[in-house]
């Protein structure tokens, strides 16, 4: 049955009204869906962006406290330790024989010098004793047969004594021989002012043949050793002094110095003994010299951190 014309031009406008509605509709459609995914990824990226900014923030909040809880000092102090166990590695042990022998030998060789002898020649009278020792134990290891106090066993670790450890085993042994030093004594206190405090020794009261010297150290040659000498007093140990030169035989030094610790804790000196309160020395010097006197000066104390500020002994120098 065929239609009229207006019905069928009727149903082709409704066709294109409805293409052009579904097309309309279509386009809507992946409006919004786009704008979904595009909000949706930016939520994520800024979230993302918040998320690592906070934890950068606590990284950095953490390191900062692991800082501050760091212990430095007790790191500075054991890399300070480790630094004193390797030098000490690099440290001959020598048996403790060969070591009482060879100190033996230093201080008679040094016994043996002029009691004027100054601090040059008691360098030099050292020295002569190394390098002799040094050639008896290289000649040793030769496989000489000599007359020599080091036994061959004993050859190598004395020529590594003696040669690149020397400077080490004089610290060991106590072996300080200071500089030579002329000192010039000038007093700028104002008029009536004494340098210490007045100070009040146990026991008698000095007489002035004793010429008493507080914080004073003479060197000199031994008469009688101070370490199995004690005194109850400074007095007794000055008449000590006077006592051996009156008994002394002939040949005999004749002591004329005497040196005291008046101390309850000991007293310092630069050698390996530890000296105790009441240690009496006597000695013997043509010219006596002063080791210290007074004050340890800050050069000294920087070489040897262990030494007080002020000098703890007494001593006297005697008419003889």
């Amino acid at each position: 049955m065929a239609f009229p014309p207006e019905i069928r031009k009727l149903e082709r406008t409704t066709v294109a009204l409805c293409s052009i509605n579904i097309v309309v509709a279509l386009y809507v459609l992946y409006s919004i869906y786009t704008s979904l995914c595009i909000r949706s990824f930016g939520d994520a990226r800024t979230s993302a962006f918040r998320y690592m900014s906070v934890q950068n923030r606590r990284r950095e909040e953490s390191t900062e406290i692991r800082k501050a809880l760091e212990p430095t000092e007790l790191i500075k102090l054991a890399a300070k330790l480790q630094k004193k166990i390797k030098g000490e590695e690099g440290l001959v042990m020598l048996p403790k024989n060969l070591k009482v022998n060879m100190m033996d030998e230093i201080l008679t060789r040094l016994r043996h010098l002029n009691a004027s002898a100054n601090t040059t020649e008691q360098r030099e009278a050292v020295e002569a004793w190394r390098l002799q020792k040094l050639k008896e134990a290289k000649q040793l290891l030769q496989g000489k047969i000599l007359n020599s106090t080091i036994l061959p066993e004993d050859a190598g670790i004395v020529v590594q004594v003696l040669s690149s450890s020397w400077a080490n085993f004089q610290e060991v042994i106590g072996l300080w021989i200071p500089d030579e030093i002329i000192n010039t004594e000038h007093d700028d206190k104002p008029e009536g002012e004494e340098e210490f405090e007045k100070e009040i020794l146990p026991g008698m009261q000095l007489p002035p043949e004793c010429h008493a010297e507080l914080h004073t150290d003479y060197a000199g040659i031994a008469v009688r050793w101070g370490l199995t000498h004690p005194k109850d007093s400074a007095y007794e140990c000055c008449m000590a002094c006077l006592d051996q030169a009156k008994r002394a035989k002939p040949g005999e030094n004749k002591c004329n110095i005497w040196v005291y610790c008046p101390l309850e804790n000991g007293c310092y000196s630069p050698d390996m003994y530890q000296h105790k309160n009441q240690e009496c020395w006597l000695k013997f010097s043509e010219t006596p010299k002063l080791n210290f006197k007074d004050r340890y000066s800050d050069s000294y104390r920087q070489a040897h951190p262990n030494a007080p500020e002020i000098v703890p002994w007494v001593s006297g120098v005697v008419s003889i």
